[in-house]
């Protein structure tokens, strides 16, 4: 069919012969209806080829790939990822060298030679900053980074350079105000900027956050969402970007009120700011690391230095890494298997890495094999598509002249990887010396840093044969010949790391036999402590000092086996199914979109299982073709999961959600499907963002009206304390202790109710005439105003002595019947416990704060003894005193009240059971714990 083009639409200004408009797009329409099941609309020269042809990244790729073969050219992939439109397309071919010009390499001179010598490693670092500082000092000079562009001119880092580019980086981040233990966000894309800006916030004490720049504008919405999601919950103040995002991180901004810039590496340098060095250990949180999202929302996994130097130092020992080894890596720096186990594992062990953007391969997938080839590179690690493209879309031309002898440990992870493409790529790459051998499958997770298996280097890939239906129907990897009827072929992902362990547990809990499909657990030295601001979710993930992978797999001789997402299982008529086989079966339909196919469950409350449901991306448009795509999903249903799906989705173009790596959204697709929403045409990217700014201005209005509002309620309560505080020194000039302190009483309670703050009280002050010793938690300044509005008016505060010894505020007190007591002279202290007793034994009931002090921080300190002295020396009884609320009122080292509920809880009195030293021990003992139920606050240690 020969493609349509509007009238009067001219060739443009060729430089090459025989590109013309009719060429283009007879290539254009080919892969058109190869991607769409050959009923795909012909093309026009400006229609977008996202929005309106649906070609999105792999297939730019594969379209790149045609034109060069059609046309003999190369292409400079930049300019063809970037086109929007055909028309774009012919311009860039008709100026497009010939395809025997090769890219320059880069000289000799830029590369990072390995060493032969065998290198001392920063095995007492206790952080990320003295692991950097180490290498600085020890060989500073030496090449750590050779960045390479494709076309653009590479550039380098030494140790030295990152050293003094993230010092300049941090003393700017300082000089903005103080980010110790705040989250930055780092949306910047593969650069020496991003190394540099990482390391900075780690030297001033800030914990870096990276998220993925915007790549496209189908679901820019979508994406922009996820960020603001991870913004928000990281509790972000500061955003670091480049100039291409600038729009989005400013629209970031104004959805996120806590951020208080949006800043650019130029402009940090340009500010300068001398860095003061931040004291860091082990403990301290060096990255919030974001998953992906594929089952759910992104929860941000906190890693400790301890937690990442564990995992990098376990990788290194598992893969064997030496002197000799070089790293090459495309992977994206905003993910942890690029950002921890490509880059952060050659800073610490010193190996040279080759860095690539992500872009660099895409654009052209064999410049990842050509760098390891030309810089003889050892160690190289991709998903399981990567090596799927290289084995299947690469044509033979670009694959001539490689070595890939030098590669000895290919890591495949990050996706579930597929026996099929471990068997392609080795025999396509076997010609250019590509060792099956090198292969390794390995298995992580963020929550342990990013890796946990790894098989034994040089071992190559292991796959096992087992019975598809036992597996299904009784959760047994039942082993068979991989060619019989109805096997499932799961590939090894190896043991776990040095000092890690893992498990399969059953749904009880109980770890189960081998070959038996459970839950996967682990421990160890990498494994996070849980998920920032996320206590549901972090309690969901430990089970009896195991953390729950929220994966499925069974371990044979010892090797782990990854079967299924806990979250993406099917369960359907008591069989188990796993959807991957049967996504990847219809991607390899033609008429679908490749890799754009989600297997997902719903609930059918009418049969009380789930639904199997197949939702497919087509541009497939006529009722016979979509009529005969349907039918063969039907059949693969059967053939792969012994069932037929129940349902079966053909939508148009991205209406698949997927991660920012590419792995299936299939809890957000379901999402979608439930609420009917799944092909909902995408609104234009204007109206996308108008939308999201329109809620970034809505967000922005609340979050003023709720800072007027706290002002308001700030002033109104300093209003009401300052009123107060001046009738209670006229009231401390009244002659008569009792009449002074019932006043004081009644103006304690007539201050709350005027500054707006309600006081509940559970419990009472025990019947008898008293006196009693009241013993309560000290968390606010506020303490002694609610106490004296709740206790009885004859009650007497004791307070530290330094009070006396303000003039004016030392005499109200005293006139108010405050006792003070010394703290930091024991013969004082033993001579003020007495005077107290005598007057507790004489009838004045006294008020103890027996923690001494108070903090930010919620938590019970330690009682000191004096309190529970005085009541065994007076023979009263003692009060266990709760306060809840104060906290949050009046927060220590804030002096600007909060809106907020106060709540006293009176306790049931304790008597000493004698005055020795035990005794005294067992009375403080039991009112710590009483108070502690009563402030549902934990009990601390000294």
């Amino acid at each position: 069919m020969e493609p349509s083009l509007e009238p009067g639409i001219g060739a443009p200004a060729l430089q090459r012969p025989g590109v013309t408009p009719a060429r283009l797009m007879a290539v254009i329409g080919s892969l058109m209806r190869e991607l769409h099941g050959g009923h795909a609309p012909a093309p026009a020269l400006d229609d977008d080829l996202q929005q309106a042809l649906g070609i999105d990244s792999l297939a730019r790729m594969e379209l790149m790939l045609r034109l060069e073969q059609s046309f003999g050219v190369r292409l400079p992939e930049a300019q063809v990822q970037a086109a929007r439109t055909p028309r774009e397309l012919l311009h860039i071919l008709a100026a497009a060298p010939p395809a025997d010009v090769v890219e320059r390499a880069p000289s000799v001179a830029d590369m990072p030679v390995a060493e032969p010598e065998v290198r001392a490693l920063p095995r007492h670092a206790r952080t990320l900053a003295e692991v950097l500082q180490w290498h600085a000092d020890k060989a500073g000079a030496r090449r750590h980074v050779l960045l390479l562009y494709g076309s653009r001119a590479a550039e380098t880092l030494t140790h030295a350079e990152l050293l003094a580019g993230a010092r300049d980086m941090a003393g700017a981040l300082q000089r903005l105000g103080p980010v110790r233990g705040e989250a930055v966000a780092l949306m910047l894309p593969t650069s020496l900027e991003f190394l540099q800006a990482f390391m900075g916030i780690l030297l001033a004490g800030g914990i870096p956050v990276p998220i993925y720049p915007p790549l496209g504008s189908a679901r820019i919405e979508d994406h922009l969402r996820r960020q603001l999601h991870i913004l928000s919950n990281a509790g972000a103040v500061l955003l670091i970007s480049d100039r291409q995002a600038l729009a989005a991180a400013r629209l970031l901004r104004a959805g996120v009120p806590r951020l208080r810039a949006v800043l650019t590496p130029e402009r940090l340098r340009a500010m300068g700011g001398r860095h003061e060095p931040v004291a860091l250990s082990g403990a301290d949180c060096a990255l919030i690391q974001y998953t992906s999202g594929s089952t759910g929302q992104p929860k941000g996994v906190v890693l400790t230095h301890a937690n990442l130097l564990a995992n990098i130092r376990a990788m290194g020992q598992a893969l064997q890494v030496g002197a000799g080894d070089l790293l090459v890596s495309w992977l994206p720096l905003y993910h942890d298997m690029g950002l921890i186990g490509a880059w952060l594992g050659c800073l610490y062990h010193g190996v040279p890495l080759i860095l690539m953007p992500p872009q660099a391969f895409l654009g052209r997938p064999s410049r990842w094999l050509k760098a390891i080839s030309d810089h003889r590179a050892t160690l190289s690690a991709a998903p399981n598509f990567a090596y799927e493209v290289l084995a299947t879309k690469v044509p033979d031309a670009e694959l001539q002249g490689l070595d890939l002898r030098c590669w000895r440990a290919a890591l495949n992870g990050a996706e579930p990887v597929q026996a099929a493409t471990l068997e392609r790529f080795a025999q396509r790459l076997r010609p250019f010396g590509f060792d099956a051998r090198a292969m390794l499958p390995v298995y992580g997770l963020a929550e342990c840093g990013v890796g946990l298996a790894f098989p034994p280097p040089g071992r190559g890939a292991r796959i096992d044969g087992i019975d598809r239906l036992t597996l299904q129907c009784q959760g047994r990897a039942a082993p068979v010949a991989a060619g019989q009827p109805g096997a499932l072929r799961v590939v090894g992902c190896g043991m776990p790391l040095p000092g890690h362990e893992l498990r399969v547990v059953d749904g009880q809990g109980a770890e189960v036999a081998d070959r038996r499909e459970g839950r996967i657990e682990f421990r160890g030295p990498s494994a996070t402590a849980g998920y920032f601001g996320n206590p549901a979710a972090t309690g969901a993930l430990f089970h009896d000092g195991w953390l729950d992978s929220g994966d499925l797999g069974y371990v044979a001789d010892g090797e782990l086996f990854l079967t299924s997402r806990v979250k993406d299982l099917i369960i359907r008529g008591g069989h188990n199914l796993h959807p991957y086989d049967l996504e990847a079966a219809v991607s390899a339909l033609p008429g679908i979109r490749r890799g754009c196919v989600a297997v997902f469950g719903a609930p059918d409350p009418a049969t009380g299982t789930e639904r199997i449901v197949v939702v497919a991306e087509t541009r497939a448009g006529e009722p016979e073709a979509r009529a005969a795509l349907r039918q063969r999903i039907a059949r693969l249903s059967l053939d792969c999961l012994g069932l037929p799906a129940d349902e079966i989705v053909l939508a148009g173009p991205h209406a698949v959600l997927k991660t920012s790596s590419g792995k299936i959204r299939r809890a957000a697709c379901r999402d979608l499907y439930e609420r009917g929403l799944l092909d909902q045409p995408q609104s234009a990217v204007a109206g996308q963002l108008a939308r999201l700014w329109g809620e970034a201005l809505l967000r922005r209005l609340r979050e003023r009206g709720r800072r007027a509002a706290a002002a308001l309620f700030g002033a109104r309560a300093w209003a009401a304390f300052g009123i107060g505080a001046g009738l209670g020194a006229l009231a401390a000039l009244l002659p008569g202790r009792r009449r002074r302190k019932h006043l004081a009483r009644a103006l304690a309670r007539a201050v709350l109710r005027a500054g707006g703050l309600p006081l509940r009280v559970r419990g009472a002050v025990p019947e008898g005439s008293g006196p009693w010793i009241f013993v309560s938690n000290h968390a606010s300044y506020l303490d002694w105003l609610v106490l004296t509005a709740v206790l009885p008016a004859q009650a007497c505060l004791v307070a530290k002595r330094e009070l006396r010894r303000h003039l004016a505020l030392g005499w109200v007190l005293a006139r108010m019947g405050v006792r003070f007591v010394t703290r930091d002279d024991s013969r004082a202290g033993v001579e003020d416990t007495r005077q107290l007793a005598r007057a507790a034994r004489d009838g004045e009931s006294l008020v103890f704060f027996p923690e001494g002090t108070l903090g930010r921080a919620p938590g019970l300190q330690p009682f000191h003894l004096g309190a529970f002295a005085v009541a065994a020396q007076s023979g009263l009884g003692v009060v266990p005193t709760s306060l809840t609320g104060t906290r949050s009122v009046l927060r220590d080292g804030s002096w600007w009240p909060r809106a907020g509920a106060v709540e006293v809880t009176l306790h049931e009195p304790l008597l000493a059971d004698g005055q020795t030293w035990e005794s005294l021990l067992r009375l403080r003992d039991a009112a710590r714990e009483r108070v502690a139920q009563g402030c549902r606050e934990p009990l601390l240690s000294a």
